[in-house]
């Protein structure tokens, strides 16, 4: 299978970093895993590539969030302290809320553009999260899902980790030979340090 099946997407190794040491980070992924998200976000070992191909030849978040969890998520997620612009640059948040801003970009919305902007979509999905409200997060994935599984679309092939997985839970389905996910699109403990490096060097 073509590595453009998943170009877009990132992964997380749980058990990786949440050994880190650092607080704040392991915070951020442990309100992930609180969240429900972990088996979404979670990096499987191997993909399906035959199965894929013929999943995808044949084959917005709009729950209302409490208009004060999302006044304080403004200030919580802020470098400065000070309320974020929804419609603001990532570079205005702390590192470990960047970083969650690239996962929910990369691996839920999977859409081509400024990878450093923070949108309407994304900051209240992070604000349910961060601030831990209740959403019903299986329904709003697939229809996303449902959505953006169009043949030969960019979105598409972001979800090909999610697929296989998916798929790997059909009974009796013949998944035939299987690769290795690359290491590279996964989050580990070293990774997010190296994410940390990068953008003190863009926030400098």
């Amino acid at each position: 299978m073509e590595s453009s099946y998943y170009t877009n997407t990132l992964h997380v190794n749980f058990e990786s970093v949440l050994a880190m040491d650092d607080p704040g980070m392991v915070s951020m992924f442990q309100a992930l895993m609180a969240s429900g998200l972990e088996g979404f976000f979670g990096c499987p070992a191997v993909i399906y590539e035959a199965a894929l191909v013929d999943f995808f030849d044949n084959a917005s978040v709009r729950d209302v969030i409490p208009k004060d969890s999302v006044a304080d998520a403004r200030s919580i997620v802020s470098s400065s302290g000070e309320p974020i612009s929804m419609y603001g640059k990532k570079r205005e948040m702390k590192f470990e809320y960047r970083l969650l801003c690239d996962i929910m970009e990369k691996t839920i919305s999977v859409k081509a553009g400024s990878f450093n902007a923070i949108t309407m979509e994304k900051f209240l999905m992070l604000t349910a999260i961060v601030c831990g409200v209740r959403i019903k997060w299986t329904s709003i994935l697939f229809n996303i899902l449902k959505k953006m599984v169009t043949l030969g679309s960019n979105q598409a092939k972001g979800y090909a980790v999610q697929i296989s997985l998916l798929l790997e839970n059909f009974p009796n389905l013949e998944l035939g030979e299987s690769s290795e996910f690359p290491s590279s699109k996964i989050l580990t403990d070293k990774t997010v340090h190296r994410y940390i490096v990068l953008n003190e060097k863009v926030g400098a």
